[in-house]
């Protein structure tokens, strides 16, 4: 079984929940704390064992190709002051993977992304993560919890996380089948934010897909859904009709930086467990008001 090398990560969004703080600035590279969000989902892809990351991206989002390129003025600038700490930490981000970029084309919607990298997939499994997912995993990592389902497997894998009932109204919710093994289950189906009267479980699916190469045949057949949009979950869904696939429920804290107030947790939680950080944070929330 071919293992998974490659990861597809859509950048390309107008990032319109934080405007006007993204008019000029991609989503992505908000930071949490001192490091922007796309680097935490890339970080997260290299130590689950991903060589090669493709980032599908717009005339908007230079600075996200700019961060993981080479800047030589600020590492001699850094050398010269004798900061080794941080000229390690700069140096190694454009060392993180391969990186690759291509321009989004095509109608909206977040399976688009995907087809556009179809022809740098070829013959091989491959990842979709989006870029303002993140997930704090103290053990091992979201993708690589998904990684060992799929090498167990070999069909696709969704990542879930438990939800409540305000979640059913957010998330697509797995109508799950049979459990296979801990925290894996067999998928029946999605339902897309049904509410909770009509959920089928409290597993949400949250943007994680470990996928193989006939999802491309699914999208090429996708018809617009509401809003115009080619969701990537409704091809999915068609690919099930044919194959397995599975869920994985992902033991980590999960952060949706893509909204304001999970953006603020984000940066919350990880200042609370830095050493230089925490004490300080601490006091300044009990000094708010």
């Amino acid at each position: 079984m071919p293992s998974v090398r490659k990861v597809i990560i859509p950048v390309a969004g107008l990032g319109t929940r934080f405007l006007p703080a993204t008019k000029a600035t991609p989503k992505e590279m908000l930071p949490i704390i001192d490091k922007p969000v796309i680097q935490y989902v890339v970080e997260e892809a290299v130590a689950s064992g991903i060589t090669d990351v493709i980032l599908v991206t717009s005339h908007a989002k230079r600075p996200v190709e700019d961060h993981f390129d080479e800047n030589q003025a600020l590492e001699n600038w850094l050398k010269k002051q004798g900061k080794k700490d941080l000229l390690e930490q700069v140096r190694g981000i454009s060392h993180l993977a391969n990186f690759v970029y291509i321009r989004q084309k095509g109608p909206y919607g977040n399976a688009i992304p995907v087809l556009n990298a179809a022809h740098l997939i070829g013959d091989e499994p491959f990842a979709v993560l989006f870029g303002d997912d993140v997930f704090d995993c103290p053990g091992t990592p979201r993708l690589r919890q998904m990684i060992d389902v799929y090498e167990r497997y070999g069909d696709p894998v969704i990542a879930a996380i438990p939800t409540d009932d305000a979640g059913t109204k957010k998330y697509g919710i797995i109508d799950p089948g049979a459990q296979v093994g801990k925290r894996v289950y067999e998928i029946k189906g999605v339902v897309e934010k049904p509410g909770p009267a009509k959920a089928p479980s409290r597993l949400g699916s949250v943007g994680g897909y470990i996928l193989t190469p006939d999802i491309f045949q699914e999208i090429r057949k996708l018809k617009p859904g509401a809003g115009g949009e080619y969701v990537l979950l409704d091809a999915i869904s068609r690919l099930m009709k044919r194959r397995a696939a599975y869920a994985c429920e992902i033991q980590g804290d999960y952060h949706d930086t893509g909204s304001k107030i999970g953006w603020l947790r984000a940066n919350l939680s990880y200042a609370l467990k830095r050493p230089d950080m925490a004490s300080d944070v601490r006091a300044m929330v009990r000094s708010l008001r």
